[in-house]
């Protein structure tokens, strides 16, 4: 029995090796760069409007006692007028105790009053006052059934009775054969009114009489009292409107009130004779009345300055005589 070679199992040895060997070696698997994808940006949500703030609410006067609508519209500095308009009143004589006036233009509405309103006690006669009316008493206002857009065309025509015709044009006439074609110039258009006063604080003052103080400016009195004779003028202070002609406040006899601007206005007491009509726009120094001594016991003008509705010491703002 021939003994095994040792060689042929190391031959095999090897062989198995060398084969494990290439079976465990591997490429790396190639490395790929690649660029990230950005992400969409987060939606922001939107933010939240601001709270709106509330609107504050109208000032209003509550009716007194022997108050009158002239009276009170003095007191807040504001033409009559307008506050009958804000109020839907129409006879400013009809008041009632008690009831609640709102002191401001009510949103969207026009700063002039309609032209329908009535003026209290535009002649001699008795104070209506403010007095209690019973539910049966009120009288209801119904609205008009045409409102017209306040102007002095409108005024006219409401005055009148209604709209007024617009005059048909003359006939047109045919020219002579031998005479040449007229020629018609264009009328130049109305121009506009300007304003009353100034938009400011700004106010050209001057005495409104000549005489002496007799009485100066107190919290009581509200403004100052100058002597002079019957019938002596009494002449517009400023530039300005006038908002009230007539005798509708009891202690202030026959008087005028002019609207200066939005800030300020003027009134003149105890006047015997009033020489303007209300809505009159009047100069500095235009006669406005002639002194008297309505309402009280001698010739003097009761004269105030106002602003805001608050009484001004006329000393400050009139020139040094």
């Amino acid at each position: 029995m021939t003994p095994s070679h040792p060689v042929p199992r190391a031959l095999m040895l090897l062989a198995a090796l060398a084969l494990a060997a290439g079976c465990s070696t591997r490429q790396p698997a190639p490395v790929e760069e690649r660029t990230p994808v950005p992400l969409p940006p987060a939606a922001v949500p939107p933010k939240p409007a601001p709270a709106k703030p509330a609107a504050r609410p109208a000032p209003t006067h509550t009716i007194k006692r022997g108050e009158t609508l002239v009276g009170i519209a003095l007191q807040y500095g504001l033409d009559y007028r307008e506050l009958a308009a804000w109020n839907s009143i129409v006879n400013p004589n009809l008041i009632s105790v008690g009831q609640v006036l709102v002191l401001a233009a009510p949103a969207g509405a026009a700063a002039p009053p309609p032209a329908t309103v009535a003026t209290p006690l535009a002649g001699a006669g008795p104070v209506v006052e403010a007095r209690p009316l019973s539910n049966t008493d009120r009288i209801k206002v119904e609205p008009r059934a045409q409102r017209l857009p306040y102007s002095d065309k409108a005024l006219a025509q409401l005055s009148a009775g209604g709209a007024a015709a617009e005059p048909a044009p003359p006939p047109a006439t045919a020219p002579a054969p031998a005479a040449s074609p007229p020629v018609t110039t264009p009328a130049p258009a109305e121009p506009e009114r300007p304003a009353t006063g100034t938009q400011g604080e700004a106010v050209d003052w001057i005495w409104p009489v000549k005489g002496k103080v007799i009485a100066g400016f107190t919290e009581a009195t509200k403004g100052i009292d100058i002597a002079g004779k019957k019938g002596a003028p009494v002449v517009a202070a400023a530039a300005g409107r006038v908002v009230y002609a007539g005798q509708g406040l009891r202690g202030y006899g026959k008087l005028v009130i002019i609207k200066h601007n939005e800030a300020w206005l003027s009134a003149y007491a105890h006047n015997d004779n009033i020489v303007v009509k209300e809505q009159q726009d009047v100069k500095r120094g235009q006669k406005i009345a002639e002194m008297g001594s309505t309402d009280t016991d001698q010739v003097k003008l009761h004269f105030e300055v106002r602003r805001q509705g608050k009484p001004v010491d006329p000393a400050k703002v009139l020139p040094t005589p």
